[in-house]
């Protein structure tokens, strides 16, 4: 008769929740997980497909309150302990304060605590004492403006910039693309460089780029899973070594 006093049977670890809410058009889980630590899972909704470009009209479609409401209710029922909206442009696209009532929206769902990625740059930002940001976003040039603006309300000179101008594949565009566009935004008055949006895949540069550039390169996903984890007093993983002892 088999033994059930093994370690193996002693499992799984206890596991601890990060409700996300996702636009339509992710396709970066995979990157997601790998900030995860072992004991958290990740329960992901999303909002309903909405048949435009990446854009103003989509950002604005994808963050309007009455989704993050619905997609916050799919996830409750696994007991997430936060739940966050993992999307830049939707999050920064009406202003700090617009930001706020989506945080409202969320807990008025019924979520224990609320973040979203732009909320979770502010964060860093403060946490970091940052005023000057480099930026690289794969938006449209008024997209792009909009996040300058978000930055300016939140007391944060936008140094240099730079755009790739896509309405749709984000999540293909390669690392020495990224690389070279990091790169190329730095600026010695830059005290980070902020790289937009959840869609564009960053894990693997943030690094080597740290290391190169000396500074804080500060990616969508990262800031999104380490403001979580704050919330949840547990330490970040994953590349970022100026968010690390943040908490």
């Amino acid at each position: 008769m088999l033994e059930l006093n093994i370690p193996e049977f002693e499992g799984p670890i206890a596991q601890r929740g990060i409700g996300i809410i996702a636009p339509f058009d992710l396709a970066l889980e995979r990157e997601l997980w790998r900030w995860a630590p072992l004991e958290v899972s990740l329960h992901l909704a999303r909002t309903p497909y909405e048949p435009v470009p990446v854009s103003l009209e989509m950002a604005e479609l994808v963050s309007e309150r009455r989704h993050l409401m619905a997609a916050t209710r799919d996830v409750l029922h696994v007991e997430p302990e936060v739940v966050a909206y993992l999307c830049t442009s939707g999050s920064f696209i009406k202003g700090l304060e617009y930001e706020r009532t989506l945080c409202d929206a969320i807990c008025e769902a019924g979520a224990q605590h609320a973040i979203t990625t732009s909320g979770a740059l502010v964060e860093a930002i403060e946490h970091l004492e940052l005023s000057r940001l480099s930026v690289i976003t794969p938006y449209d040039a008024p997209l792009t403006e909009r996040l300058h603006a978000f930055l300016h309300e939140a007391g944060t000179e936008v140094v240099r910039s730079d755009h790739l101008g896509l309405g749709g594949g984000i999540w293909k565009v390669n690392y020495r693309t990224i690389a070279e566009r990091i790169i190329a935004a730095d600026d010695p008055r830059s005290e980070a460089i902020f790289v937009s949006c959840t869609n564009l895949p960053t894990y693997d540069v943030i690094a080597p780029l740290e290391q190169e550039l000396g500074k804080p390169v500060l990616t969508a996903n990262q800031l999104t899973i380490w403001a979580c984890l704050g919330r949840m007093k547990l330490p970040m993983t994953g590349p970022g070594k100026w968010l690390r002892n943040v908490f």
